[in-house]
């Protein structure tokens, strides 16, 4: 989104994980972002490579790949645990491997959401990306229980049904991997109309 669009023009990536797909739940997850009013504007079913999955977490760069190395190692320590990586970066690489593993097991339902804040609201919907600690009526929170320590213990990417872009940059970026231009569709959604018209003209013949 351009500075000089809506904010109603905000974009987001959200992609239905395997785990999801196999637990019958994107209608459920469809359903939820719908609710809260937002407009799909482009979706595709899609059977990931290993490549294109690491194409998508890699789009932050190499400060991805530190950022996560660190949090990681600091886990380590929250649990009187060494890192068993040289360094913050080897950490992320080895996140990087496991993530992208886990997101090209199997088919993913790729979207791409539109409306006001539908960064920051869709991230509330969907819950913290630990779903043991996830809210209560958050999607991860009422669907999926895995924990870090579960996903630790056995050396895997935890297993939270969803990624949903953490920023409106993010998003736009991860919409690359994803998508091209001409098969996001601009269209006229009624619920707009109640969402964002500034006199809510035509409720009243």
């Amino acid at each position: 989104m351009t500075t000089t669009e809506h904010p109603k023009k905000e974009r987001t990536l959200v992609i239905v994980k395997p785990d999801g797909i196999q637990r019958s739940l994107m209608g459920e997850i469809i359903k939820r972002y719908e609710q809260a009013g937002y407009k799909l504007v482009a979706t595709k079913l899609v059977l990931p490579t290993a490549e294109q999955a690491k194409d998508h977490y890699m789009v932050g760069g190499e400060e991805w790949l530190e950022s996560v190395g660190v949090k990681a190692s600091a886990a380590y320590e929250k649990k009187g645990m060494k890192s068993p990586f040289m360094t913050p970066r080897e950490n992320g690489l080895a996140i990087l491997e496991t993530n992208a593993k886990y997101l090209s097991s199997g088919p993913v339902l790729a979207m791409v959401w539109q409306g006001a804040h539908v960064v920051e609201v869709i991230r509330k919907l969907t819950g913290g990306t630990e779903p043991r600690s996830s809210e209560a009526g958050s999607i991860r929170g009422d669907f999926v229980h895995d924990s870090y320590m579960i996903s630790d213990t056995d050396n895997r990417s935890i297993r939270n049904l969803i990624h949903a872009s953490g920023s409106a940059a993010d998003a736009e970026k991860e919409i690359r991997v994803w998508f091209h231009e001409h098969e996001m569709i601009d269209y006229r959604l009624i619920n707009e109309a109640i969402l964002y018209d500034v006199n809510l003209d035509g409720i009243l013949d």
